[in-house]
């Protein structure tokens, strides 16, 4: 009797062990399963927050790309409507600027650059927008030696009847041009210039001629006026994307950079080495030796 009592003492000892383990390991289970309830729960509470933040933003982006007050040129601008294809280049997103994926993209620009990422295009991100997109230009003036114009055909240029002495370019700028031209019609699926688009409407201007300009025309646009002009570079090209060529009235400029010319030109002209003076979406400047892709 006493011994089959000690095997039934053993017995239950490997039962209590088993039940303990059985124990510890659902407590386990269940401890594991809340934990990752409670992190999904987080980052479900986290998203949520991100998405109501950029919607919010978005809001605001929908009334100040028609209102923001800003300053450029000695004069008060209003709202962003004219740089939305610049800025959606800038930041890499092709979705509309009152969605929360462009608030999104915005805040990481603003990361970037050491800005409160709130996806909002305020005064200070577009501003540096604007310093980021003058930094890319060419950025000097002067002929960089004086056989390195040559004179492109007058099938090239916007204007038929424009004077021989005004068809003159730089010779790399010239070959860099005709290649984006190649590139847009295989793009396009078309002749880009069939309609005068694409075509050049001024090159290489003299310092002589832009003093002549100076005061023949004292309200043209800024770029027209300066002193310092980037086209006595023979670099810089102003070239047709549409509506008046060359008139910086924002009703003008808003219609530019709607057409399929200038959009092509924010996403591809950069390919070729042409870079924009982004207040004007005629005017385009070839820097040598920056190529981006």
């Amino acid at each position: 009797m006493k011994k089959r009592f000690l095997l039934s003492s053993a017995a239950v000892g490997v039962l209590s062990t088993f039940f303990a383990y059985f124990l510890v390991s659902d407590s386990d289970v269940h401890a594991q399963t809340s934990a990752r309830s409670i992190n999904k729960t987080a980052s479900v509470k986290t998203t949520n927050e991100n998405s109501s933040r950029f919607t919010h933003a978005a809001a605001r982006n929908l009334r100040l790309r028609s209102s923001l007050q800003w300053a450029f040129g000695g004069k008060t601008q209003i709202g962003w409507n004219i740089y939305v294809p610049l800025i959606s280049h800038t930041i890499g997103t092709d979705n509309r600027p009152d969605t929360a994926e462009f608030a999104f993209a915005v805040s990481k620009w603003q990361e970037n650059r050491g800005l409160t990422a709130t996806g909002i295009v305020d005064r200070e991100t577009l501003e540096s927008f604007t310093k980021y997109w003058q930094s890319r230009r060419l950025g000097r003036a002067g002929l960089s030696s004086a056989d390195s114009l040559i004179t492109a055909p007058i099938a090239e240029f916007w204007d038929p009847s424009r004077s021989p002495d005004l068809l003159q370019l730089e010779r790399q700028t010239y070959a860099a041009y005709k290649r984006m031209i190649a590139a847009a019609a295989a793009e396009l699926g078309s002749d880009p210039t069939s309609g005068k688009f694409l075509r050049i409407i001024s090159s290489y201007r003299s310092p002589a001629y832009q003093e002549a300009l100076r005061k023949r025309e004292p309200n043209a646009g800024r770029a027209a006026l300066a002193k310092n002009s980037p086209h006595s570079t023979g670099h810089a090209l102003d070239i047709y994307v549409g509506g008046e060529p060359v008139k910086t009235e924002d009703s003008n400029r808003l219609l530019q950079v709607q057409t399929p010319a200038y959009k092509w030109m924010v996403k591809n002209a950069e390919r070729f080495g042409f870079y924009p003076y982004f207040y004007e979406p005629w005017h385009w400047e070839y820097v040598p030796g920056r190529v981006d892709r």
